[in-house]
């Protein structure tokens, strides 16, 4: 039973380094290197079945009447543009190029990232208001949406894309990710009750399939590191960078939730990016190595949701 708990109690940390051993093991190990090239396209067509799947569970339990912005939306999104607009005056202005701009872009992604998915499933998970943590993730992916047609052509000027294409294909992404598992979700809830209750019948069932796909792009994040044409000095100076970004996000969107009774909530928001899309857009648009800045901040904000996760326990068993 005690290991049990334990299992429970740091599922993410656990995912993440068992992510990490197994590349490394898969990797470095001769004899399964044939293994590791059958593995590696599985792995990246069920990932976006995890998140797909993650998003429906969620959604199957929102309440769709109650999702409608509120202040502390707001405001948490002023913060994020104000952001984006320094870090792209800093660009700009000061000319940067080389090592130094692929810093700035790596920290320019872990901001300009919209609000993981998978934020409302931590939010549940800390008794936060799951139904204002979907509205969130809403209208951060919409923020990134319009942000990246612009930012992007003024970063690396030699990159083939226009606003109307990069528009309309990041949005299709985003459709394919949020919209999609909502529609379906509220299908289920309207139209298939028995299915439905099924579903929510299940405790933690969106909680651990997250895990899982944690497990994956944590493999795929040590992967992007291991690989990296750069100097150690170079990708651990991102990999601090990310840490600092992360624990930035989080003070702040807590501070600002604090102001409306949503510390978790917009502290969530703010901190919880969307990273594998993230590495996505940095990969297509970006120098690619600058998506070692989001691949390391999964690290450092799932060390952080662990720990909010089980301080959230702790306190409940003390109550």
């Amino acid at each position: 039973m005690n290991i049990i708990r334990f299992v429970k109690d740091w599922t993410l940390p656990l995912a993440m380094g068992t992510g990490a051993v197994a590349y490394l093991i898969f990797a470095f190990t001769p004899q399964l290197h044939e293994a590791a090239l059958f593995f590696d396209p599985i792995f990246a067509t069920i990932l976006p079945m995890f998140m797909f799947m993650v998003l429906f569970v969620t959604f199957c339990k929102v309440d769709f009447h109650k999702m409608r912005p509120v202040w502390w939306h707001f405001w948490v999104g002023v913060f994020q543009l104000l952001f984006i607009f320094a870090l792209m005056v800093i660009i700009l202005g000061f000319h940067l190029s080389g090592n130094s701009l692929v810093l700035m872009e790596a920290i320019l992604m872990c901001v300009i990232a919209p609000c993981a998915t998978a934020a409302a499933v931590v939010t549940q998970k800390l008794g936060g208001s799951l139904e204002q943590m979907t509205t969130y993730t809403f209208l951060s992916n919409f923020i990134t949406v319009l942000l990246v047609p612009l930012c992007f052509p003024m970063i690396e000027k030699g990159a083939d894309i226009s606003f109307t294409t990069a528009f309309f294909k990041i949005l299709h992404e985003v459709f394919i990710v949020l919209i999609v598992p909502m529609l379906l979700a509220y299908f289920v809830k309207h139209f298939m009750h028995r299915l439905h209750r099924w579903i929510i019948s299940v405790r933690d069932l969106s909680y651990y399939l997250w895990a899982c796909s944690l497990l994956i792009v944590t493999g795929t994040t040590v992967k992007n590191i291991v690989n990296a044409q750069a100097s150690p000095w170079l990708l651990l100076f991102i990999a601090l960078l990310g840490g600092l970004m992360c624990v930035v996000q989080f003070a702040v969107g807590r501070y600002i939730g604090h102001h409306f009774g949503r510390t978790q909530e917009a502290g969530q928001a703010l901190g919880q990016k969307n990273t594998a899309f993230a590495i996505w857009l940095s990969s297509v648009y970006l120098n690619p190595l600058s998506s070692v800045g989001p691949g390391c901040y999964i690290l450092w904000q799932n060390i952080v949701n662990s720990i909010e996760i089980w301080q959230a326990k702790a306190s409940n068993v003390k109550g």
